[in-house]
């Protein structure tokens, strides 16, 4: 028959997943040597079965349940239900993973009415036998039956004031009675029954509460946050009861071998003396510093010193674990594995190395790539009273406070003034690129994690919330509305884009500190890993913040986000217009030089490191005002009887726009296909480009230029734009007379591109997956519209895993990476391949990245070092499943 219930030391540390992370440390604390008080562990299968079987419990529990218990009073000398030597118990969850308060614990079970007479009797004790039942009866009409726990504190807080009672430790054996009686008549009420007296009934129930409490709402959002599995069910752990509320001389605590904000070796925690562990964590009462229990319980803070030593060189990383202090002597009730900031958990890593007790690789592991985002990025002092308005998409992470402002113009003017500001849209367009970067942050009512606004933000390294579809904004009015309040063009706001969170007024933010500590962690992690890591960056100082986070090369330049610029932008609509070849050649020999510029500003801040710069890619419609905005501007001038000049030029701009306008301008006339039609438009970027590389080589930079042409979908797309491009970067190293070494390659972003990628790679010198549009495309989704409309629905009811413009999804879009890629290296075996959508900076997509074989991953600057422990972290786990493997044989 199958096993469900586990003593205690039956188990060790590596069985989280059966027994619970609680429970496996609490086996493998006992295997040691550790005071834990003596218990046993159901397993998380009996919860599984719980689940699917009409929460029935499987067969054979109940008398394992009863054979343990009997051990346990043999193991203790006492009795479950005895009044004379009375067993008494906690049911505590134990999910495999640490979820924290998420899942439901009841203490002093086995009290009934008869036990707490005869507990008074035994321990000469009646205030604190009468404390205990009171909070079982809580508790246990709290977690089992529902009633809520704010009705026991209502009749806790009227006893106090009924007596005088400051806080719960003033209430005398006499009052308590009054609380118990009174939570009897409260249990009846509620749950129509006596508070139960047999204390196995009260077990049963209490193990199907804590299994139950795996579906409570918190905790199901909880694993929705942190990606657990749905179906890994709790354990539940019946254990000893040993009690800090005896007096003044037992405590219970909370430690953490080192400090968990910044990563310093102390002796770190709280504690309270008389007291039970429900009262640190709820904060009923202000806990002390863990330091003070060497004054008032000197004994036990020794012995709690040795244990701090034992639980690190044990487990070898960071324990938080709670304490009970019953009568001077010390228990363990529980370790695990602490969570900390970014901060701490860096510093932990390294020190841990120069401790000589972890190794590099490991020291690497230890941090999660995404906890970097935390230090990169300025963040929210949290210490002072917030007003959150509302809540968005956590778009680009980063705190920021400023002026509210609705227009792009008026955020760069007084950007430029030197006041913060928040350039708050419906959402952004390219034409919005100077007010984006004048603010500080940017907030949007539409658009999702991918949008515009997003994908900007994250690249400049700006906070962005987007899709806040709470905010209701009248650009006229020049406010947004959010439950009632109004917030005006120039009232104040901050933003938090790693939260979501927006927030009325100024709040504090606190300057991110990039330590040695952090740098030292990731040399290691550069050691290890094996794929390149390059930034997504347009402007000069895109591209030296991408060098000092230890970028080895620019992924990705996109050559329209240099024609935003204020200054180029009427030359850009001017060659957009234009009716005749002359006309348009006209307009870009001003655009070129401003574009030739630009490339050896880059150039010469990667000097030696690759630059893959993409030709014009959106459609020409977007460097024009909108048409519905024209339309309006017409009408009125018309309505007005504007006629002469002002009319004719809006009317013929009108015209020319109604001509660019398309259905869908995404599947249009853009990248490639535009460069076939008007060849003019690159063969200036490829002489610009090739212009500026041939001046810097001849001041001796080295420079690598690498070409890339977007949205190829057919081999012949490629051979006729190379061929006439070539030609234009041959005829510009033979005017300098220098040798530069230089590629074209292609951006695998429609689907058939990666279908026929043999035939593409005979021209093709490289490939690079732009995998926000090859998500689009594959998934037959618009971006924007999907993460607005139901993307989110998806997520949480299951359909899909994840959001795929967030985590790669690797079994379409990746199936088509690999294929990409292996038939692109079939025709050109040395093909070099690498990513510059969003993914790349995604650590569940660099480890696909990686599996696929990827030369490198290209990301936003202040996503650089996040990729490159990323890319170690792959690594460390493929060489892990290896040696799982070898294990195995």
């Amino acid at each position: 028959m199958k096993k469900y219930v586990y003593f205690f030391g039956e188990g060790d540390a590596s069985m989280k997943l059966l027994l619970g992370g609680k429970g496996a440390n609490l086996a493998e604390m006992t295997r040691i040597g550790l005071p834990v008080p003596p218990g046993f562990t159901i397993s998380t299968e009996a919860c599984a079965h719980f689940y699917k079987n009409n929460q029935t419990w499987p067969e054979g529990l109940e008398e394992e349940v009863k054979k343990n218990l009997a051990a346990l009073e043999a193991k203790t000398g006492k009795k479950f239900g005895d009044p004379n030597n009375p067993l008494l118990v906690s049911v505590r969850s134990g999910a495999p993973a640490s979820m924290p308060g998420m899942m439901d614990t009841i203490l002093n079970l086995g009290l009934n009415d008869v036990v707490m007479e005869s507990l008074a009797k035994l321990t000469q004790n009646e205030r604190f036998a009468c404390d205990c039942y009171r909070r079982f009866i809580q508790m246990f009409g709290n977690v089992v039956m529902g009633v809520d726990h704010s009705n026991f504190e209502a009749i806790l807080d009227e006893v106090k004031e009924e007596v005088g009672a400051k806080v719960d430790t003033d209430l005398d054996a006499k009052a308590l009675r009054k609380v118990i009686a009174k939570y009897k008549e409260l249990y009846k009420k509620h749950t129509g029954e006596d508070f139960p007296q047999e204390p196995y009934e009260q077990l049963r129930r209490a193990i199907n509460a804590v299994f139950a409490s795996w579906n409570n709402k918190r905790a199901i959002t909880y694993r929705k946050i942190h990606k657990i599995p749905e179906d890994w069910g709790t354990a539940v752990n019946v254990q000893t009861m040993v009690f800090g509320n005896m007096g003044f001389d037992s405590g219970t605590g909370v430690g953490f071998t080192r400090n968990p904000s910044t990563g310093v070796k102390e002796y770190y925690g709280e504690y309270l003396l008389n007291a039970q562990g429900e009262d640190v964590v709820a904060g009923i009462r202000t806990p002390k510093p863990i330091k003070e229990m060497e004054k008032e319980l000197p004994h036990a803070f020794e012995e709690l010193k040795k244990v701090y030593e034992i639980l690190e060189k044990h487990y070898k990383d960071m324990q938080d674990f709670e304490f009970t202090i019953e009568k001077g002597k010390l228990y363990l009730l529980q370790t695990r594995t602490g969570k900390r900031t970014a901060q701490a958990a860096i510093k932990i890593a390294v020190d841990m190395v120069k401790e000589g007790l972890i190794d590099e690789k490991t020291a690497v592991k230890r941090v999660e790539p995404n906890q970097l985002n935390q230090l990169l990025h300025p963040q929210i002092d949290r210490s002072q009273p917030l007003k959150v308005l509302a809540k968005g998409l956590p778009a680009s992470p980063g705190a920021a406070y400023g002026k509210v402002v609705f227009d792009a113009d008026e955020a760069e003017e007084l950007g430029n003034n030197g006041e913060k500001v928040i350039l708050v849209r419906p959402e952004t367009t390219p034409d919005d690129i100077h007010g984006v970067v004048a603010a500080q942050g940017i907030l949007t009512s539409r658009g999702g994690m991918t949008s515009h606004a997003a994908v900007v933000a994250r690249g400049m390294g700006k906070p962005c919330v987007a899709g806040c579809e709470a905010i209701k904004i009248d650009l006229d009015k020049r406010e947004f509305v959010v439950n009632g309040v109004v917030v005006k063009d120039g009232d104040y706001i901050t933003i938090d884009g790693g939260t979501g969170e927006v927030i009325l007024g100024q709040v504090k933010t606190i300057p991110p500190l990039l330590s040695d500590d952090f740098r030292t962690l990731l040399s290691w992690a550069d050691k290890i890993r094996k794929l390149g890591v390059r930034a997504n960056a347009d402007t000069p100082v895109d591209a030296q913040k991408a060098l000092d986070f230890g970028a080895e090369g620019i992924g990705l330049c996109r050559t329209e986000h240099m024609f935003m610029d204020p200054a180029r932008l009427p030359w850009v609509q001017k060659m957009i217009m234009a009716q005749t070849l002359e006309e348009r050649k006209e307009a870009l020999s001003h655009i070129e030089p401003m574009q030739k510029g630009d490339f050896k500003d880059i150039f010469r801040i990667m000097e030696g490191k690759p630059v893959t710069i993409r030709l014009i890619d959106p459609p020409l419609h977007e460097f024009l005002p909108k048409l519905e905005d024209l339309l309006v501007e017409v009408a009125t001038l018309r309505a007005k009887g504007v006629t002469g000049p002002e009319l004719e030029e809006k009317e013929k701009l009108l015209k020319v726009v109604r001509n660019l306008h398309e259905a869908n301008p995404m599947l249009g006339l853009r990248g490639c296909r535009l460069g076939i039609l008007y060849p003019e438009i690159v063969e200036m970027q490829v002489r610009a480009i090739m212009e500026a590389a041939c001046e810097l080589s001849k001041e001796g930079i080295k420079v690598i230029p690498e070409i890339m042409i977007p949205l190829v979908g057919h081999r012949n797309e490629i051979k006729i734009l190379k061929e006439k491009l070539d030609e234009v970067a041959q005829q510009v190293i033979k005017n300098y007379g220098v040798n530069i070494s230089y590629s074209f390659g292609t951006m695998i972003e429609v689907p058939r591109a990666a279908l026929v990628a043999d035939q593409i790679a005979e021209d093709a010198e490289f490939f690079s997956f732009g995998t926000n549009d090859l998500t689009q495309m594959t998934f037959g989704y618009s971006r924007d519209d999907a993460e607005g409309k139901f993307l989110f629905f998806y997520e949480e009811n299951g359909i899909l895993p994840e959001d795929p413009f967030q985590v790669l999804d690797q079994e379409g879009v990746g199936q088509l990476m690999r294929m990409g890629v292996e038939k692109g290296r079939k025709t050109r075996p040395n093909l070099k391949c690498g990513i510059c959508g969003e993914h790349g900076g995604e650590p569940k997509s660099v480890k696909f990245c990686h599996q696929v074989g990827l030369n490198y991953v290209s990301c936003s600057p202040f996503r650089v070092p996040l990729a490159r422990l990323a890319a170690a972290h792959a690594v460390i786990e493929e060489e892990s499943k290896k040696d799982e493997k070898k294990f195995d044989l």
